[in-house]
């Protein structure tokens, strides 16, 4: 078994403010806190699923950085090559958590020490080893710096020969569609494995989901995509034909953070060389776990939870370990 990182992730991680459930951002008096990140989140959810991770990005040298590195370690993610900028604040995230009304989420980034992630913090080594580099749409949209840092990565991905995985994870607060479309849709060609919602391939590349999947495929450098639907369910897409998957009914405590555990539970399927089909079920099953309790990651699961779990979604019986 190796020692460097089966999968590297390189972005924003925040620390989250989240009120107290049910109550609405503007009248909540109490807060817990959490830490939030679309990639930091998937480099969690890889971990506590067995696999080795590594998180790149930035974070001030106050006690909200000390956090997030703090949470990461104790998820089992290697930080040893994050950044600490002694300049610049680490970002805050305030959000509450409904499960059947719209939630609010505010975000105060401006200046952060993520935004000021370069292409200068990015080192070769930082890669050594791994099989998959996975980025999100966010990190290139903070600042041109933090642009550059990740097609840096993406150079250096390819010249390793390491997979470079993509979600788009498209927030408009952090910019316009158009602006969206000139900043992740170029990294979506890039990309050997493609994670993106139904409405983000219609918004980044024109035309229906299904038509923009296969146009991914015919480029040539994209050998799956998954496209997460309007209606939770999945659909894996390659050379070999499709595949699809429905969201599992579970009672739903907090949405946010669904897309980043069915990206984890994606790619824990890939890495350990299952199919599309069982890979996908994994997926879903990953989500339906972290959108029954509250945060971005306190449902993520280990590896045997996560087969329990998929096995009673399946099979039905008695979902109690006794």
């Amino acid at each position: 078994m190796g020692t460097g990182p089966e999968v590297v992730t390189c972005g924003e991680a925040m620390l989250l403010m989240l009120a107290e459930p049910g109550v609405p951002l503007d009248r909540a008096e109490h807060f817990r806190r959490s830490i939030a990140g679309a990639e930091s989140n998937v480099a969690s959810g890889l971990a506590r699923l067995g696999h080795r991770t590594r998180w790149l990005g930035r974070v001030g040298a106050d006690p909200a950085g000390e956090a997030v590195l703090r949470q990461l370690r104790a998820d089992g993610v290697d930080v040893s090559w994050a950044g600490v900028d002694p300049h610049a604040p680490t970002g805050l995230l305030l959000r509450d958590s409904h499960p059947q009304r719209g939630i609010d989420v505010q975000y105060y980034r401006a200046g952060s020490a993520a935004s000021r992630l370069a292409p200068e913090h990015i080192r070769p080594e930082q890669l050594a080893g791994a099989r998959v580099l996975h980025l999100s749409g966010i990190t290139p949209m903070l600042s041109e710096s933090a642009a550059e840092a990740v097609w840096r990565l993406v150079e250096l991905a390819r010249s390793a020969g390491i997979a470079i995985s993509f979600d788009p994870n498209v927030r408009l607060k952090l910019g316009t569609p158009h602006e969206w479309m000139h900043s992740a849709g170029p990294l979506l060609r890039e990309a050997d494995l493609v994670l993106a919602g139904e409405d983000e391939l219609e918004l980044l590349l024109g035309g229906g989901a299904d038509e923009c999947a296969r146009a991914l495929l015919e480029l040539g450098r994209t050998s799956a995509v998954v496209i997460k639907r309007r209606d939770h369910s999945a659909t894996a897409v390659s050379e070999g034909g499709s595949w699809d998957q429905r969201a599992f009914a579970v009672r739903v405590t907090d949405p946010v953070g669904a897309g980043d555990a069915f990206a984890a539970g994606w790619l824990s399927g890939w890495l350990r060389g299952e199919g599309p089909q069982r890979a996908l079920a994994e997926a879903a099953c990953v989500a339906a776990l972290a959108v029954q309790t509250a945060a971005d990651t306190d449902g993520l699961p280990t590896a045997d939870v996560r087969d329990r779990a998929l096995h009673a979604f399946l099979e039905g019986g008695d979902p109690v370990q006794r």
